[in-house]
This record gives C-alpha cells, structure tokens and sequence, in this order.
C-alpha cells in the first residue's frame, strides 16, 4: 500500500485508465471500433475532471487519479500537473477500489467519495450530496441503470472490518454489484444513503447517452461563448488540426487572421468551417482584427501550431471565475521529446506561474469586454503578449490552467533548444531594460523562426 501524507479533510479519488486502443473500454470496440473506443474514454476522463476541477474550487477536497494504463508522466500531460496520480494496485476491482480508501482513511481523511469517468450525469451538484449525505451516514452509494455504481463515498468512521467485506465476495461487472454492496453494508451494520440513480457507457446500448449529455450542456446554455483567434501566415501544414482541435467546444466562434500567405492556409482554414479575416502581417495587428470581428464573451488567441486540450472552453472559463483573475493561460508542452525540450517546458511553466508571465504560445484568453476597455493589443512587432499580460498584471491575476496546449517545437528545433531558450531570455531582458520592440525584434529575427 502507498503512503502519501495529506492534510486531514476530503478526498475525492477518480478511477480511469490510459486511453489505449484496444485495451480501452474493449466492450464498446464492436460499437465504436478499437479508436472510437479509446477516443470516447479520453472525452469522458477530460470531461470528468473538468467537473471535478470546478467542484474542488467550490469544496476544498483533495483530489487524487488512480490510473490503470499509462504513467504518470503521461496522465500529468494529459490531464495535468495539479493533481496526484497513483497507479491502481493489483487485484480485482474490489480490491483496486479498497486500497486508496484505506490509504485516505490512515492518513486522517475524514470522508473519502470515489468515481469512475464513464458516468457523463456526475457533475458538481451529485458531488455535493454524496459529501453531503457523508456527513450523517457512513457510506454513500450512486447507482447505475445497469445494476452497478456510479459512485462510494466512505466517511472514516466506518469499521475498518465491516469497509472490507463493501469489497470482498461482490460479482464485479454484473448486474448483482449495487445490490449485493447494500445488503453487505446492511449485514456489516453500515449506516448508508443512497443518491440517484444515473446511466453510465459501458456497453454499446449506452452509446447514444454520451451525445444526448453533450446535447443537454448546450440546451442549458450554461457556457458563454468563446472565440479562438488564430493569426496565420503560411501555416498549410498546421491549420486543420489546430482548427479542429477548437471546434471540440460546442459553443465557439473560429476566427482565423491571414497576414498574406501565399500557400493554402486560407482555403484549408475556410474548408474546416473557420471565419477567415484577412489583416497586414504582425501577430498583434492580426491579434486585433480577430479580436474586432469576434463575437464571444471569451477571447482565446491561439498560435496555429497549437493543440487546445479537450474542454478547453470550460477550463478557461473556471479560471477567469476564480479568484481576481482578468487573463489567463494554459500550461506549455512541446510536441518533440529530450532532456533540453522538457527543460523548455519546465522553465515556461515556472515562469508563468511564478512571475504570472505565460507567452502566447500558451493560449492566452481574456474577457471580451476587458480586451477592448484596455485597448487591444500594442502594435509591436514582438513581445505583443507580454506587453499585454504585464498590463493586465495591474488588474488582477492571472490565471495559469494545470493542463497543457500541445505546441509545435520547430520555433526550437531550427537552432537547438538551447540556443533559442537563451535568445528568448535574452529578449526578454532587453525589454525589461527599456530596449525598444523594434530593435529586439531584429536581434531577435522573428522571420528565421525564433
């Protein structure tokens, strides 16, 4: 058993494993095919955290992934840094179940609900009453439709003999589990509670639930609109994707600025169902246009070799709702692998967090209306972005979302990681010193790349 000393308090532990296809909810394969399969989990687990993320905001509990598949490394790039990530111990799924439990409990967690991600009703509001309920009853069950269930909460005074026998002797993935953990909770003298009842995707049948939930996040209208603006010049080979990879959210505005390329950006941009612009060359007079023709309440500029993870509108819309924030950004990942690119994605990420400093190669996003109340942004031919978060500095914080874009790593390719890291700092301190843009920009030569 691991041991990982928390604060006493609550604890809310997820249950997934590594989209793999394949290996992946393989009982969807004959419905979705070995990548749908593996694609539908992705979705779901991002999704998943995106209500567990709002809801640990609201709550204070500590949430930790325990993963099957993968390692951490990879949950951390997919999912991000800001959680804990422990492997699933070995055994049936009860005793996978039971272990982070005990852990929890022995470290002094007073009240413990874990969920798995295949489950798209489990939102904050289900959370809240299974914490809730913890607070008079010792266990918390949710059921699924198909007999087993969605969610256990556990609450530490429950004996440690009578939390075994939730696990032990239970006939895991029939449609007897929900049933035969109650009558074990009633024969060990447990006191329960018992939430809704709620459907999960674990069989074909259940496919079409996950469109009908996508469907009913929009009918609620819950979201504000978003616009991701993407300046381009010459970016054929990067566009689609990057442009696909935007339209994931159901309720955003593309708006793709061209500076003058002479190669197929804008019939590929416009192709893919993207608003297209047409705007003089320079990322911040292209930055603008997009930001005058947009028509969200969210600005997203976003590089054309950059991919925004899944439910990107709702992480950056929880970070502009907490705290003081007035801009925020998303963690960096580089898509080329080796000691000096992780060192580049270290440094980014420190420095965006430490010094509130994320470049755009971030996806810097920003209220609309306090986009146009500061004026855009500076017509500078660099550094446009950190002119404009040392701004907003002033205003409130900035928010840095613990899960990464996935960007290009040519600009670092070109002449080394190392190289290009130590030009970036030094332009950097140029314009900390009162070095004009134009002159770092020359240094700099930004048309080599850099």
């Amino acid at each position: 058993m691991r041991v990982k000393k928390k604060k006493a308090g609550q604890k809310l532990i997820v249950f997934t494993r590594y989209p793999e296809p394949g290996v992946t909810k393989t009982r969807l394969i004959p419905a979705l095919g070995p990548d749908g399969a593996a694609d539908l989990q992705r979705r779901m687990t991002s999704r998943t955290l995106v209500n567990v993320r709002q809801f640990s905001h609201r709550r204070r509990v500590n949430v930790e992934v325990c993963f099957d598949g993968g390692t951490k490394r990879l949950f951390r790039e997919w999912l991000g840094s800001d959680l804990d990530y422990f492997p699933q111990s070995n055994g049936d799924l009860g005793t996978r179940m039971l272990d982070p439990f005990e852990n929890a409990f022995g470290n002094g967690t007073a009240a413990a609900v874990l969920i798995g991600t295949d489950c798209p009703g489990v939102d904050p509001s289900v959370l809240q009453k299974a914490f809730d309920a913890l607070a008079g009853k010792e266990l918390v069950l949710g059921p699924a439709a198909d007999g087993g269930y969605y969610l256990i909460g556990i609450n530490q005074n429950a004996d440690a003999t009578a939390l075994k026998s939730l696990f032990s002797n239970i006939s895991w993935g029939t449609s007897a589990v929900f049933e035969q953990t109650i009558k074990a909770a009633e024969k060990a003298g447990i006191t329960h509670s018992i939430l809704d009842r709620l459907d999960d995707i674990d069989r074909p049948e259940d496919v079409p639930i996950w469109p009908q939930a996508l469907a009913t996040d929009i009918a609620r209208n819950m979201h504000p609109k978003i616009s991701v603006i993407i300046p381009a010049l010459n970016e054929e080979a990067n566009i689609a994707s990057t442009i696909a990879s935007a339209q994931s959210a159901p309720n955003a505005e593309i708006v793709v600025v061209d500076g003058g390329s002479t190669d197929r950006t804008v019939e590929l941009a416009r192709a893919a169902g993207a608003k297209v612009q047409k705007s003089q060359p320079g990322r911040a007079s292209q930055m603008n246009a997009g930001a005058g023709a947009a028509t969200g309440d969210i600005l997203l500029f976003l590089h054309a070799d950059t991919i925004l993870p899944d439910n990107y509108d709702r992480l950056a819309e929880l970070a502009l709702a907490s705290g003081n924030a007035v801009c925020g950004a998303f963690e960096l990942k580089l898509d080329s692998s080796g000691i000096w690119f992780d060192i580049v994605e270290k440094t980014a990420n420190f420095r965006a967090r430490r010094w509130s400093l994320p470049y755009g190669d971030q996806g810097l996003f920003i209220r609309s209306d306090l986009f146009h109340s500061i004026g855009g942004y500076q017509q500078i031919p660099i550094m446009e972005d950190v002119e404009l978060v040392r701004r907003l500095r002033r205003k409130g914080n900035i928010a840095i979302v613990p899960v990464p874009v996935r960007t290009s790593a040519r600009r670092y390719t070109r002449l080394g990681p190392l190289q290009t890291l130590i030009i970036n700092k030094i332009a950097i301190i140029l314009y900390k010193l009162g070095a004009s843009p134009t002159l770092i920009a020359r240094l700099y030569n930004r048309k080599r790349g850099l």
